[in-house]
């Protein structure tokens, strides 16, 4: 009989004290997930971003978290000019390029269809002047042909990843990103080359004067039929000529400070100089192509001066009347010598 009643207990008790604490387990299991997750415990972005806006306003503070190395930057959570970056970098910097160049193109093709090409009005006489010399015509394709790949490599890491992965996919876009970064570090060094001949060529003859602003005033044959003097180069060849020069030395400088971050000055130098070559790389492509346009398709003439180094007698009377008559004088002080008879 005891024992009957002993195995009767037994199983209530033991339900009874599964009962009670069966709202403590359901508790604890609504608590703890069902899997681990090492992170849970971690601050997350949202926090972090809550806790930079919560500080003093305008003061621009870095978020830190602590560290065992003696680099305090590594410390660095969150850098508020960091995100200014980005947002300049991933938005106005798209439409700085957008306005530039696609403008630039726009502005040209309308210009086209309403001047034409620029014609020798006087047709062509036959007769060949030089111009430029071989280490003048080098000097500018060296120079040329780098800005170009420069540039597309430039306008790559800018635009490439919104356009090229999805019409060439994503393998062939990584491939062509490494290798255009390889082409735009190395090639940045026969650019600076040549922008330093070309300023020791080329400078004397590219100071402004008062023979440009009539040259402006008078739209320097690009605008009507009328072709004002000029020198060996007009007002607006002094222009490109100078953008050339400041836009080249900008993003030399600039492009400096990016191969070699150590001398930018920090984090917040490399962000300042990153903003700065972009800019000045997409405003001088937008000059280039309007220097392009003028040298090929916008006037008559004009292609042959970078390709033969000669020039037609009628191209240059009209266009820079006044460096053919210093070249007639030239020639008159320093006859060729008579060449002996056969």
């Amino acid at each position: 009989m005891r024992s009957s009643l002993r195995s009767l207990v037994a199983p209530l008790a033991v339900a009874m004290a599964l009962s009670l604490s069966a709202p403590a387990i359901a508790q604890q299991q609504q608590q703890q997930p069902s899997s681990v997750n090492p992170t849970a415990s971690s601050v997350q972005e949202r926090q972090l971003l809550e806790a930079l806006r919560a500080g003093t306003p305008g003061t621009g503070t870095t978020l830190h978290g602590r560290i065992t190395i003696p680099d305090t930057n590594a410390s660095n959570l969150i850098q508020p000019q960091g995100q200014a970056w980005r947002s300049v970098h991933q938005g106005l910097m798209h439409w700085i390029a957008a306005i530039a160049i696609l403008g630039m193109l726009a502005v040209l093709v309308l210009f086209y269809l309403v001047r034409g090409k620029i014609r020798i009005l006087h047709g062509i006489s036959g007769i060949r002047v030089l111009r430029f010399s071989a280490f003048e015509r080098l000097v500018h394709w060296m120079v040329a042909s780098c800005f170009i790949i420069l540039g597309l490599s430039g306008l790559n890491v800018t635009l490439g990843k919104f356009l090229l992965p999805q019409l060439f996919g994503e393998g062939v876009f990584a491939t062509f990103s490494q290798w255009a970064k390889y082409a735009h570090n190395y090639l940045a060094w026969p650019f600076m080359l040549g922008l330093a001949f070309m300023f020791l060529m080329w400078v004397a003859h590219n100071i402004p004067g008062r023979i440009d602003i009539d040259w402006i005033r008078r739209g320097g044959g690009i605008i009507g039929s009328d072709h004002p003097p000029a020198r060996k180069f007009n007002a607006g060849q002094k222009g490109i000529f100078w953008a050339v020069i400041i836009g080249g030395g900008t993003l030399s400088l600039s492009g400096f400070y990016l191969l070699f971050p150590y001398y930018a000055g920090g984090v917040l130098g490399g962000q300042f100089w990153n903003i700065v070559h972009g800019v000045a790389g997409v405003l001088l492509i937008a000059v280039i192509f309007a220097h392009i346009y003028i040298g090929t398709i916008g006037m008559e003439g004009a292609s042959e001066a970078m390709t033969t180094g000669e020039v037609d007698l009628n191209w240059a009377k009209e266009h820079h009347s006044l460096w053919v008559e210093e070249e007639r004088v030239k020639a008159s002080i320093h006859p060729q010598a008579p060449q002996p008879a056969e």
